[in-house]
């Protein structure tokens, strides 16, 4: 089945987001404190900020709930951490879904409730971890020079996370946003580099939204 454009997963995302009762707020920042923001913004949404802890970690910056303390492994394997997930708050709680995909190369298939089903896979390869999900397709784009070149020059506005151009089976070439870190990370940093991905998708959307011959949700 033809995946369905981020542009979709945006929709839905804002839909949700106004019916627990948020409320878009734009702010300007210096790029270097993009990391910062991103963790700011999730403690934000919640009802009782005071469960949250910040601290430093080998990304820079870090969240975790006070249920969900990560505890260092040697190295996480795509079955080893799909079992260690199902435990994390993020899932137990419903906001998120994981299956494992049994196969030569096992991959985990992550659905983001909470960002309109976002659909997000997890695959561990020797010393990385890999975390990607699919942005739209190159016919989707309008200017792929332009867009290319705009990417090149913003991507790093989106903590953790880099555009790729790859080949999806018979359905051709898509953009790909991705995330990558060490198979001996702490699970809170796992947890943290899936949610800050999905949020990155549906930020993406938005600002390369003038390349895109799709739809997408208005900035309200």
């Amino acid at each position: 089945m033809k995946p369905k454009s981020s542009a979709h997963y945006q929709r839905e995302f804002r839909k949700r987001l106004r019916e627990q009762g948020l409320v878009k707020k734009e702010v300007w920042i210096l790029p270097e404190h993009a990391k910062r923001l991103a963790v700011y913004e999730k403690i934000l949404r919640e009802r009782d900020p005071s469960n949250f802890i910040i601290g430093d970690s080998q990304t820079g910056v870090s969240v975790m709930t006070a249920n969900v303390i990560g505890k260092e492994v040697a190295n996480w394997t795509t079955t080893s951490l799909h079992e260690a997930l199902k435990g994390v708050d993020l899932f137990v709680s419903g906001q998120a879904k994981v299956e494992l995909i049994d196969g030569v190369e096992p991959a985990l298939h992550i659905v983001m409730a909470e960002y309109g089903d976002l659909p997000v896979f997890l695959t561990v390869s020797g010393e990385q971890i890999i975390v990607e999900s699919a942005l739209w397709s190159i016919d989707e784009v309008v200017d792929v020079t332009g867009f290319n070149d705009a990417v090149l020059r913003t991507h790093k506005y989106f903590p953790l996370s880099t555009i790729s151009l790859d080949k999806l089976g018979a359905d051709g070439d898509y953009y790909h946003m991705f995330g990558a870190l060490s198979s001996s990370s702490i699970l809170h940093n796992v947890v943290f580099e899936i949610e800050v991905l999905a949020n990155n998708v549906i930020q993406a959307t938005e600002a390369y939204s003038e390349f895109l011959s799709i739809p997408v949700a208005a900035n309200k």
